[in-house]
């Protein structure tokens, strides 16, 4: 290579190119290639971030402060009362009152919605005639928006129309007042709720189901093991991780329960089915005590918390033993 006066280069050199081996320019190239890429993350996500911030993690750290005030829902009364709020709550007796329906309406619940759901879904599995119909009747009433479900089932439960009490009266039974009597209002409810949501366990048990491998039944079969067996001895165990979901999953949704309870009893009769945050909502708009209602629904997460760890502990021991 020549340069411009005609004198030969001095042989490995470039002019206007950068020594051979020197690769800083390439590092800061990509240096800048990944900020962009980083800033453009950052920009798509902005939206989310945004609304996760102002609809979740501020109405969060502003209704724990709230906790500590006598706010009411008219806004005023804005002052600082220190623990009165959490003193008075724990003091309550509405509170435990509602907190054990709330645990009362959880155990009711949790177990028909294990167990009818693993029924049904192995009753699928099976091979029924239809399986698509089957599958779309247990998990339509899912789909179903609360307030028609409660409806529904108040037609349902009324003592003198209604086709619950009168498929009794086929049997000679005569039917309760479902909803209007403090012995019978919650079990109503249960079974709402069990008809109402069953069908998304029912789903999560099906597809468990769908993914055993066939080669460990044939196995059993080829052993002599029956039908009981194989389900006992294989099944169960396979479905054991998803039990454990659904039971996390049911627990906390059956705790958080306000919807139906709200638009079939109210709460009533006599408060035998108000849970915890019905409670709050009535505390809260109703007597508008915003601060007062913010220390019991605090109070309430943390006991959630609590259950939840403590379920989360032993379930993990069992599968490390199991």
């Amino acid at each position: 290579m020549t340069t411009a006066d005609g004198l030969a280069a001095p042989s490995g050199a470039r002019t206007g190119s950068v020594p051979a081996g020197d690769t800083s320019h390439l590092t800061e190239g990509r240096r800048a290639r990944r900020r962009t890429d980083t800033l453009r993350g950052w920009l798509y996500c902005a939206p989310f971030l945004i609304a996760f911030g102002l609809f979740l993690i501020w109405p969060t750290i502003y209704g724990f402060w709230m906790s500590f005030t006598g706010t009411s829902l008219a806004g005023t009364n804005t002052q600082f009362v220190g623990l009165d709020n959490w003193v008075e709550a724990l003091g309550d007796a509405n509170v435990w009152t509602s907190l054990g329906n709330t645990v009362w309406f959880t155990l009711l619940s949790t177990v028909p919605l294990v167990v009818v759901a693993l029924v049904l879904a192995v009753l699928v599995n099976t091979g029924l005639p239809g399986q698509w119909l089957w599958r779309l009747s247990f998990f339509l009433p899912f789909l179903l928006a609360s307030t028609v479900v409660s409806q529904f089932w108040v037609w349902m439960y009324n003592p003198q129309l209604g086709l619950v009490n009168t498929f009794l009266g086929w049997f000679g039974i005569t039917g309760p007042t479902w909803l209007q009597d403090p012995s019978t209002a919650m079990v109503a409810v249960v079974i709402t709720t069990v008809w109402w949501t069953v069908g998304f366990n029912f789903l999560l048990y099906l597809a468990a189901l769908q993914n055993i491998p066939e080669s460990l039944y044939e196995a059993a079969s080829l052993d002599g093991a029956g039908a009981w067996r194989k389900f006992r001895s294989i099944t169960l165990p396979q479905l054991a991780p998803t039990t454990v979901l659904v039971l996390v999953l049911q627990v906390l949704a059956s705790l958080k329960v306000f919807d139906q309870i709200f638009q079939m009893t109210g709460g009533g009769p006599g408060g035998s089915t108000r849970p915890v945050l019905l409670y709050i909502y009535e505390v809260g708009f109703t007597g508008y005590r915003l601060g007062y209602a913010s220390a019991i629904s605090y109070i309430f997460f943390f006991l959630i918390i609590i259950i939840s760890i403590v379920y989360m502990v032993i379930a993990s021991r069992r599968s490390v033993k199991a």
